[in-house]
């Protein structure tokens, strides 16, 4: 009669420990604020064994919470949410499960948001149109230790790796948009003015503007500007 399977697996551990890390479960949460997105990608992960959801979220603040629960080991993160942007998410997650890693799904190929979300921690990158075949195996190798870009968004991201950016800029790590809303802030318009003239959604503001507290340690808007002022960010 053969060995019961758990002295089997045991055996295993203790003579392979690499190799039995390399079995276990990645445990994955998905963070967009569509509900078709979520849903969809839910669905097509869910006949993968080795993949397992924890946590569904709309928004970075909601991600948030639910990872300081859920201690995720890989989160699916989107760019654009309302709250709390995916680059601000991913600092805030990692503050508190710096072990977590992420990968941003996004059908936004702009260099500014991705070159963010890089120095927030991301460690892969995919537009939305990848296939499932692909989005799984980056999800695995990104558990395991590795990073990821498509090729679409190589050259886009090293062009901007390789500018060489304002110095108060790179020491804030505050985003160009995000000076943007902060000149914008400074001559006191509302989210509403903001939106009408940088051409974006409300929703958008409101993230953009949440970013730029959290980044300058502010705890409102006028404090933000001040700061922003005094790093030389915008002027007035």
């Amino acid at each position: 009669m053969g060995l019961p399977i758990h002295f089997l697996v045991d055996a295993m551990i203790r003579l392979y420990p690499m190799e039995a890390q390399a079995l276990k479960t990645v445990r994955f949460m998905i963070v967009d604020d569509q509900q078709i997105i979520r849903e969809g990608l839910a669905g097509m992960l869910s006949s993968e064994p080795d993949l397992e959801l924890v946590g569904v979220a709309e928004n970075g603040r909601e991600a948030l919470e639910l990872a300081l629960t859920t201690k995720p080991h890989l989160v699916l993160m989107d760019l654009r949410m309302p709250l709390m942007g995916g680059a601000q998410a991913i600092r805030e997650i990692r503050k508190v499960l710096p072990e977590t890693r992420f990968i941003v799904l996004t059908v936004y190929d702009t260099d500014e948001e991705l070159f963010d979300a890089l120095r927030a921690g991301a460690k892969a990158f995919l537009l939305k149109d990848v296939s499932l075949e692909e989005l799984v195996s980056v999800m695995r190798s990104v558990a395991a230790g590795k990073a990821h870009l498509q090729p679409e968004l190589t050259s886009m991201l090293l062009d901007r790796l390789t500018a060489m950016p304002d110095a108060a800029q790179a020491e804030a790590h505050v985003t160009e948009r995000e000076v943007a809303v902060l000149q914008l802030l400074a001559r006191g318009e509302s989210n509403k003015e903001i939106a009408a003239e940088l051409n974006i959604r409300g929703h958008t503001v409101k993230s953009h503007v949440a970013n730029i507290l959290a980044k300058l340690e502010a705890r409102d808007r006028t404090e933000a500007v001040t700061k922003a002022i005094q790093k030389g960010l915008i002027q007035v």
